[in-house]
């Protein structure tokens, strides 16, 4: 179901909307990559909204991990309730499944509360689980994965990519070259079924799932922007203590390869305090991967054609990214 409005004309009052044929209230969701500034938008909308926050971030799930996570402070989360962070201990495993089945029980509770649906976050896979449901596939077949690893190592990188994108162009154009399990996954589908996973998503969205209304709404900056703020970021974290939380993990025997301490932040903090790196190599690591993330949520996120962007200048914080969201139309469905 799309929401999205008509371009309003300048000077003329934004027209109020109404509410979807079926008289449900739709989810407003915010999404973006990392550092472009969506948890203090959430909190100023949630606050206004009179409603909590749903947390789409699959490394905020992971109870300790605070600073390399960017989690909202205490205070900030006195001020506005947010669920779906610190579900469970960093040793243990967490997917989108999961997230699921605990965002469906939060969500009953809070419309059963009569309260708007707010979901914030950055992880993707996460808000696709619970607007398109998910499709389990076939299992793992680990020879094969290990074949099709085999064949990238000796062929060279990007070879599984191109052979995805032969098969699958659909997946080929939605997976960056470099994420090489969901490469993996996606040829190991078809190599299984004789079906692409775009195909199968595609049958999967149209007859297993019914998706809720919903108003997805992104924020992006533009590039030189975002990189400033996501370099100024890693030195926060750092300044904050990101070294010695992950020394705490280290010390209490968490092993790097976890997939919470595979994170980033911890993941670049682990070869500086194994004295393999120098804490300037770490951090310039850091902020080389986080742009690369921030790149390939963007990729994800442009893919969906659901989402209504904000582009944001230079000079435009919080309260301009709030005003503007404000006056879309489909904002006074909220209210």
């Amino acid at each position: 179901m799309s929401l999205n409005p008509p371009l309003e004309k300048k000077g003329q009052a934004p027209e109020k909307a109404s509410l979807p044929p079926n008289g449900r209230l739709p989810w407003l969701i915010l999404v973006g990559p990392t550092a472009v500034g969506k948890t203090a938008v959430a909190e100023a909308l949630a606050l206004e909204l009179r409603t909590d926050i749903l947390v789409a971030d699959s490394r905020q799930v992971y109870r300790g991990m605070d600073i390399g996570t960017e989690k909202p402070s205490p205070e900030a989360r006195r001020r506005v309730a947010r669920h779906l962070i610190d579900l469970v201990s960093p040793d243990q495993l967490f997917s989108a499944g999961m997230y699921r089945q605990q965002a469906a029980l939060k969500i009953a509770e809070l419309e059963g509360a009569g309260k708007v649906i707010f979901i914030e976050g950055g992880t993707g896979l996460y808000i696709k689980a619970l607007l398109d449901g998910l499709w389990q596939g076939p299992p793992a077949d680990w020879p094969r994965r290990e074949a099709l690893l085999q064949k990238e190592q000796e062929e060279g990188e990007g070879t599984l990519h191109r052979m995805l994108s032969e098969v699958d162009p659909l997946s080929g154009n939605r997976i960056h070259f470099r994420d090489t399990p969901k490469i993996v996954r996606a040829l190991e589908v078809y190599q299984l079924t004789g079906r692409t996973l775009s195909d199968i998503h595609a049958e999967h969205r149209s007859t297993a799932f019914d998706p809720p209304p919903s108003w997805q709404v992104g924020l992006r900056r533009e590039r030189r922007d975002l990189y400033r703020r996501i370099e100024a970021r890693v030195e926060e974290q750092i300044a904050s203590g990101l070294i010695e939380e992950t020394e705490r993990f280290l010390s209490a025997g968490l092993s790097p390869s976890l997939p919470s301490m595979r994170g980033l932040g911890y993941k670049q903090m682990v070869p500086y305090l194994q004295g393999k790196q120098s804490l300037d190599e770490a951090v310039s690591i850091l902020k080389r991967d986080t742009r690369r993330y921030a790149k390939r949520q963007l990729t994800w996120f442009q893919a969906d054609p659901r989402i209504e962007w904000i582009d944001l200048g230079a000079g435009e914080g919080e309260e301009e990214a709030v005003a503007r969201i404000k006056n879309l139309k489909n904002y006074r469905i909220m209210l």
